[in-house]
């Protein structure tokens, strides 16, 4: 009815614990000394995202085939004006269909129920060689002196953490020179270009008989009664899939 003297508030300073409604309260004195106060509603509201901070990382592929990465590891000192609530990933398991780059996103929520992410990038690698398995061969030469082995045929079970994409032997054909036993090696390459082999022995055998060819010859005796011939004068071309 006069005039206001002052007025002060029970509380004029928030902060993040504050979030929600604040009951507070306005007190007023006049100029002759009379006070009363009335309570108000403060509602204090967080509108600020987290600030997202990534890192990309480089993984793994196991021996079965997998990998996985978590929060942790993607997250280079995300923050926010209040706290940060929680964190996921938009993937964190992966496997060989997945090797190479995948880009990923990183989700921060803070208390307040605020939300934001950003990108970071897992390069997936595969640096496992195949487990290469052989077993011993035996071959027999043809008729021409040659015989021939696959890789399909040397392998016995290889495998590997993701796929082998091909196998190849350091030789395929044999000849009458390598009869008997020979190392060579059978070469696995998997779907991500690593590569490992192992020996085998391949027995080269020739079980075919020479083809004898024979031709009918006169011989007439000399003055002593007595004549002779040779194996070469009786051959007629005889032949073998190696050497006579």
């Amino acid at each position: 009815n006069c005039s206001i003297s002052n007025m002060t508030l029970s509380q004029s300073f928030f902060d993040c614990s504050d979030v929600g409604t604040n009951t507070i309260y306005l007190r007023v004195t006049d100029v002759n000394g009379n006070i009363d106060s009335t309570s108000a509603v403060v509602t204090v509201i967080d509108q600020i995202k987290p600030t997202v901070i990534t890192q990309n990382i480089t993984l793994y592929l196991d021996a079965s085939g997998q990998a996985v990465t978590g929060t942790a590891q993607i997250n280079k000192g995300s923050s926010d004006n209040c706290s940060i609530g929680n964190m996921t990933l938009s993937q964190s398991s992966f496997d060989c269909s997945d090797a190479g780059t995948n880009t990923i996103w990183l989700y921060v929520t803070d208390v307040n129920g605020n939300i934001d992410s950003a990108s970071a990038v897992v390069d997936l690698r595969d640096t496992i060689k195949p487990k290469v398995r052989t077993q011993n061969r035996t071959v027999y030469l043809n008729t021409i002196g040659l015989a021939t082995m696959t890789a399909d045929s040397i392998n016995n079970g290889s495998s590997d953490n993701c796929a082998i994409n091909n196998t190849t032997l350091s030789q395929y054909q044999f000849k009458c020179t390598e009869v008997g036993p020979n190392t060579i090696y059978l070469i696995a390459t998997d779907d991500n270009g690593n590569i490992d082999s192992t020996s085998a022995v391949v027995t080269v055998i020739d079980t075919l008989r020479p083809d004898v060819v024979t031709q009918n010859i006169t011989l007439h005796l000399d003055t002593s009664g007595n004549t002779s011939t040779t194996a070469s004068a009786i051959n007629k071309g005889s032949s073998d899939n190696c050497s006579i």
